[in-house]
């Protein structure tokens, strides 16, 4: 709410009165990095922990209990290294923020905080399942793993990024949280010749995830819980069902367009996956669809809130590579339309014997457009102001949040259901950012061992040509997107491929575009899957029982990959 406050009297401000805030930039970033800390604990367990547990539910008893006990350790090494990393900061840094006044070290503090948090909630939640034995047995071993490492130095000719990933690798293995794999990697690295020490690992964390393009990922989550819980996305249903409701499969049709439409204003595929769950699932089921296959529909569909503006995956594949988000934006906007054509193709040829919706009238579709106006215009603030740049990213998307919070305001939403979106989009911001903050040692220790160069060396093996380079890339991502989420595989494999395609002569935005369709399609498969869990949990479908009925959708979203990657070569 204060970074919503703060970004927007800023920018009314600045356009209305030609003045503003001073330092209210770096207010921003110090908030976001605030949340991001207060936030840790929730990357413990849930969704947002990014857990890969696949492997761990085909132990036996007994012995994924031992999983979930190591699990725990790279969570206590992980906070250990914040609330060491971060008290050695704030005893090193002097001096004061100039435009804010306030001393340098708070910012790290708030990760010190952070890691102080995971400890005080992981203890209470396995106090609270009875579990102390196991805490006491893995925090034995965590605090024992991380005094050894501190005082360890090995000698080894092999780069330090090859222990980096191996033992990131072995976290993932065991269901760590994502996040806290990356952090306890990257310190066990130290041991190996890492050139990055403790303070060196926080104090990257918080360069990753201090920039100001970063905020709009909280504000564009804040839309995307806003519009699900308020009618403005009903509007947007509605506006479809009158378009393409009469035709066959035309229950289906109307949820591909009302995600069409959603994704111009959310830019979370979550948020349109858990509000098709909750919205079409019993109307479809109601129409004759099996439940898996409407589940799978809706799945499916939801991919396309990633890739059509505004996208939380092209800020993030942004602020990785530095690339400029407004041909992100336009790239993506074309590239997600193109990929909801397959869909509509795919809906038509699986979806025979549903009966059809009655055609709505001109005085019906005038109606429901005239409803869904408002919807439409959060697309205008954002692609509009973004494309010709009347305002920033993040500006944008704070007007957009601030734009729907006046929509549900007006709407007469409880205030609960305003006060729970804040809270929904709190959460989800701060585990993603925390992704991005520990990604970002991770990646910088790639960079210093020439990964991208090794890859490069790969690709000329393979005659180096754009062909070589698209083909390679789409294979790693296709196998790196099956065990990491898209977040994290952005932020590491962006920069690493990046240089192999401009040195192919492959335009640099196209090459993104390719790679967030690439790993957004990964939503849909397992044993991550995220969007078909999203699914299931609103639903209660098995999400086995959704992973078999979302093939045909998948096999379009992947020709229109291979169509997308054509054209690139083509043109």
């Amino acid at each position: 709410m204060a970074l919503l406050a703060l970004v927007t009297i800023n920018v009314v401000l600045r356009y209305f009165f030609h003045t503003g805030i001073i330092g209210a930039e770096d207010a921003a970033i110090w908030l976001h990095v605030a949340l991001i800390g207060l936030g840790a604990p929730i990357a413990l367990n849930g969704p947002l922990a990014m857990r890969l547990d696949v492997f761990t539910r085909l132990l036996p008893k007994g012995l994924d209990t031992v999983a979930q006990m190591l699990a725990d350790v790279f969570s206590i090494c992980a906070a250990l290294l914040l609330i060491s990393g971060g008290h050695e900061i704030i005893s090193m840094l002097g001096g004061f923020s100039l435009t804010l006044g306030l001393p340098e070290w708070i910012r790290f503090a708030f990760l010190a905080v952070g890691g102080g948090l995971v400890v005080i909630v992981l203890t209470l939640r396995r106090a609270a399942d009875g579990q102390l034995t196991r805490l006491l047995v893995s925090t034995s071993i965590g605090v024992a793993v991380y005094a050894i490492t501190q005082r360890a130095g090995i000698d080894t000719e092999l780069p330090a990024s090859i222990f980096l990933a191996a033992t990131a690798a072995l976290g993932m293995l065991l269901a760590a949280p994502l996040a806290h794999a990356f952090l306890a990697a990257a310190y066990v690295a130290t041991a190996f010749g890492s050139p990055l020490p403790e303070p060196a690992i926080v104090s990257t964390a918080v360069a990753s995830m201090s920039k100001f393009l970063l905020l709009a990922i909280p504000f564009f989550l804040l839309v995307g819980s806003l519009l699900t819980v308020s009618s403005v996305a009903s509007h947007l249903a509605t506006f479809a069902a009158s378009m393409v409701g009469h035709r066959r499969g035309g229950l289906a049709q109307t949820t591909l367009l009302t995600s069409v439409l959603f994704s111009g204003a959310s830019g979370s595929s979550v948020a349109n996956a858990a509000f098709g769950a909750s919205t079409f699932q019993p109307q479809l089921v109601k129409h004759g669809y099996p439940p898996a296959r409407a589940g799978a529909i809706i799945a499916a569909t939801s991919v396309l809130d990633n890739i059509i503006p505004p996208s939380i995956a092209f800020l993030i594949l942004a602020a990785a590579t530095n690339f400029c988000v407004g041909a992100l934006l336009l790239e993506g906007l074309l590239a997600g339309l193109f990929m909801a054509v397959c869909l509509a193709v795919a809906i038509h040829l699986t979806v025979r014997r549903q009966p059809r919706m009655p055609a709505a009238t001109s005085g019906e579709r005038r109606r429901a457009a005239i409803a869904a106006l408002p919807a439409f215009g959060l697309g205008l603030i954002v692609v509009l102001g973004i494309r010709f740049g009347i305002v920033t990213t993040t500006e944008a998307a704070a007007l957009a949040a601030f734009y729907t919070l006046c929509l549900a305001i007006r709407a007469k939403l409880a205030g609960s259901a305003i006060f729970g979106a804040f809270v929904q989009a709190a959460r989800e911001a701060a585990a993603i950012g925390l992704l991005i903050g520990t990604a970002g040692p991770f990646a910088f220790l790639l960079a210093v061992d020439d990964v991208a160069s090794l890859v490069s060396d790969f690709v000329s093996l393979l005659g180096g040509s754009a062909f070589a380079v698209i083909l390679l890339s789409n294979l790693i991502l296709l196998l790196v997107g099956l065990v990491l989420d898209i977040g994290a595989a952005i932020l590491l494999f962006g920069p690493i491929l990046l240089p192999s395609a401009v040195s192919a002569g492959i335009d640099p935005i196209h090459f993104g575009v390719i790679l967030v369709v690439n790993l957004m399609i990964h939503g849909l498969t397992p044993p991550l899957g995220m969007l078909v869990f999203v699914v299931s949990g609103v639903t209660g479908v098995p999400a086995t029982a959704l992973f078999r009925n979302v093939l045909p959708y998948l096999f379009a979203l992947l020709i229109s990959l291979a169509l997308l990657c054509a054209w690139t070569l083509i043109f």
